[in-house]
C-alpha cells in the first residue's frame, strides 16, 4: 500500500542535500569546534559558517544566533530566562491563547512563580487584536511572546505591527517562528523582534537542531549550565554536522521557493475543497484560504464525525494527517486553538482535521488523498 505523508505541520522529511551534507561533516569533520588544533579550527570554520547563513536568512547579526536542540529549548530559553532576568521590572507577560505548547508550558510554569501572564484572545481567523495588546500593556510588562504563524491553523500574527508598538516599550518581543521560518518573509530588524525561535526539522533540515535568535543588548544568562560555547550563551559541545545540514536547508529557500512553495499550496487546498464539495461533503475551513499568507496548513472541519475517527480511517488507507498539533497527538483532545478561535459550544474542536504539505508533496497525492478522504466520510456516514 502506498503511504502519502500530509502531515509537515508535524515534521518534515529530511532533503537529501541536506543528508549528503550532514554525511560528510559526520565523516569529515568531526572535531570539537572549541578546540585550538586543526580539526577543531575546521569544525568551527563550518560552525561560523552556518552561523551566517543562517543569519542573513533573518537579516541578523552571525552573532546573534544561538544554536540550540530545536524550538522548545529556544521559546523555554527566551521566555524564562527574560522572566528571570527582569523580574525587577515587573512580572507581566502577555501571549495569545493559541501559542503553541512550548511557549504556554513555560509559561505555566511562570504563573506558579507568581508571573501574571495575560493571554489575549484571537478572532475566527486565528488573529490577535492589536489593540488588545496595546491595552494590555502596562509598566509591569517585561515580554510580550506572540507566535509569527499557527501550526494548527496556520494563521499569521502581525508581527510588524506588534513589533512597531514595543519598541518604545520596556518589554522584550519573542516569537516562535517555528512553523513560519522557510516560508514567510522574516525580519527581525525592521519588525523590531528581540528574540525569535526555530526548528530545523520543519524545513526538511535535522530534528533536535534550532536556533535562538538574541538581539544584542537582550541579556540573560544561559539556561543550560556547563562549558562555554555559543559565546557562553548556551552549553553544550555544538552538533556540526545537523548545524551543517541547518544551514544548507535554509540555503536552499530562495524568494522564488517561497513563492512557488505558496502558490503551489493554496492550490492543493483547492484540490481538496473541490473534491468535497463536488461529493456534497459537508465542511468548514477553519481559519482563512485565500488571504493566508501561510498555506501549507489546512484545517478542516468535517461536521458530525469525531477526529479520531477520520485519523484512524485514513491512516488505514495510507495516509497521514492529524488533529492538530504533534505535540499532543498521543492523546487527542479538542484542540486549544480551534477552543479559542470559535469557543467550545458545538464538536468543532474535535470534529475537526489537519493536513499540512511540504515542499515533497504532489498533486497526484492531493488528488488520491481528496478521493480516500471522501470515501471514508461517505463509509462512516452510511455507518451512521
Amino acid at each position: 500500500m502506498r503511504e502519502v505523508y500530509l502531515d509537515n505541520a508535524a515534521t518534515t522529511p529530511i532533503d537529501k542535500n541536506v543528508l549528503d551534507d550532514m554525511y560528510d561533516k559526520m565523516q569529515n569533520v568531526y572535531g570539537n569546534a572549541s578546540t585550538l588544533y586543526g580539526i577543531g579550527r575546521k569544525a568551527h570554520t563550518v560552525l561560523e559558517d552556518s552561523r551566517d547563513i543562517i543569519a542573513k536568512s533573518i537579516n541578523a547579526k552571525p552573532d546573534e544566533i544561538i544554536f540550540t536542540s530545536g524550538g522548545s529549548e529556544s521559546d523555554n530559553t527566551a521566555i524564562i530566562q527574560t522572566a528571570e532576568a527582569r523580574k525587577s521590572l515587573g512580572k507581566h507577560i502577555i501571549t495569545t491563547a493559541i501559542e503553541h505548547e512550548a511557549v504556554l508550558k513555560p509559561l505555566e510554569y511562570l504563573e506558579g512563580q507568581g508571573y501574571k501572564i495575560t493571554y489575549l484572545p484571537v478572532n475566527t481567523d486565528g488573529v490577535i487584536n492589536i489593540e488588545d495588546l496595546r491595552s494590555a500593556l502596562d509598566d509591569e510588562t517585561i515580554l510580550v511572546t506572540i507566535m509569527t504563524g499557527n501550526n494548527e491553523v496556520g494563521s499569521c500574527m502581525p508581527i510588524h505591527e506588534i513589533g512597531e508598538l514595543l519598541k518604545d516599550h520596556q518589554a522584550w518581543f519573542h516569537t516562535d517562528a517555528v512553523q513560519a521560518y522557510g516560508l514567510l518573509d522574516i525580519d527581525v530588524e525592521k519588525d523590531h523582534i528581540d528574540m525569535l525561535s526555530t526548528s530545523a526539522h520543519k524545513i526538511n533540515g535535522p530534528k533536535m537542531t534550532g536556533f535562538l535568535y538574541k538581539r544584542t543588548g537582550v541579556d540573560f544568562p544561559s539556561f543550560i549550565k556547563g562549558g562555554e560555547q555559543e559565546k557562553k550563551r548556551r552549553a553544550g559541545t555544538e552538533n556540526i554536522p545537523s548545524i551543517s545540514g541547518f544551514a544548507t536547508a535554509v540555503s536552499m529557500i530562495t524568494p522564488e521557493v517561497k513563492q512557488e512553495l505558496h502558490d503551489r499550496y493554496l492550490g492543493f487546498k483547492k484540490q481538496i475543497m473541490s473534491e468535497l464539495n463536488d461529493n456534497d461533503i459537508e465542511f468548514v475551513v477553519n481559519g482563512t484560504v485565500d488571504n493566508n499568507p501561510l498555506q501549507h496548513v489546512f484545517n478542516v472541519w468535517i461536521k458530525g464525525i469525531a477526529s479520531d475517527v477520520i485519523l484512524a480511517n485514513m491512516d488505514l488507507a495510507g495516509f497521514a494527517i492529524s488533529a492538530g498539533s504533534a505535540c499532543t497527538a498521543g492523546n487527542i483532545e479538542p484542540s486549544h486553538v480551534l477552543v479559542a478561535m470559535y469557543g467550545n459550544e458545538t464538536n468543532r474542536s474535535s470534529e475537526s482535521i489537519r493536513i499540512s504539505f511540504g515542499k515533497f508533496t504532489t498533486s497526484e497525492e492531493i488528488d488520491l488523498f481528496s478521493e480516500a478522504l471522501v470515501k471514508v466520510i461517505k463509509r462512516i456516514k452510511r455507518v451512521d
